[in-house]
């Protein structure tokens, strides 16, 4: 019996790179990777997609690239700043691309681990969009994990290096990570 290395997609940050949002994103996916799964990232210039349109069938390399990230996902961990206490619209738009795997086997993320990190300048907005990410993983079918993290950017929580410099936070996204990554190992 062979196990399955699972395969995390990561989405996030913003188009700017290196972000507080991109960074606990990264981190994530590194935990991931320490637990045996495999990881795709996608953030900044990956996510700087035409607006989402269902009724044009030409896709971007990059949204191509994406939706193909999705498709092949065994668990999504989608991170989002809080803009004006909301998903932000880069991220959003982005995860509108899922539209396109509607007639999939798997319609859209049907049983896949789905993990949200939102990042905002205060708890309201951070607590807020993270409730949205939580609530677009439940429209795409997924399955939310039981923790999501919400980051206060107000308070430092990362390294010069760009690492989490917070241990309460940093193990908030190993347990993210080990929930996205534990329960998917799957047998071929």
């Amino acid at each position: 019996m062979n196990v399955k290395q699972p395969l995390v997609v990561g989405i996030g940050g913003t188009l700017r790179a290196d972000s507080s949002t991109e960074r606990a994103l990264r981190q994530c996916l590194a935990a991931a990777e320490q637990l045996g799964g495999r990881t795709a990232l996608f953030c900044g210039a990956d996510l700087d997609l035409p607006m989402y349109n269902p009724y044009e069938s030409t896709r971007s390399s990059r949204a191509t690239a994406l939706v193909e990230g999705l498709r092949a996902a065994d668990a999504v961990v989608v991170a989002s700043p809080g803009y004006h206490g909301a998903v932000s619209g880069l991220i959003k738009n982005a995860l509108d691309y899922a539209e396109d795997l509607r007639s999939d086997d798997r319609t859209y993320l049907t049983d896949t681990r789905w993990g949200a990190i939102a990042c905002a300048y205060g708890w309201q907005a951070a607590v807020g969009t993270l409730g949205q990410l939580r609530t677009i993983g439940h429209a795409l079918r997924a399955w939310p994990t039981p923790l999501g993290v919400a980051i206060n950017s107000a308070t430092t929580v990362f390294g010069t290096d760009g690492s989490v410099d917070d241990e309460v936070v940093l193990g908030q996204i190993r347990s993210l990570a080990t929930q996205l990554v534990g329960s998917v190992h799957a047998t071929t």
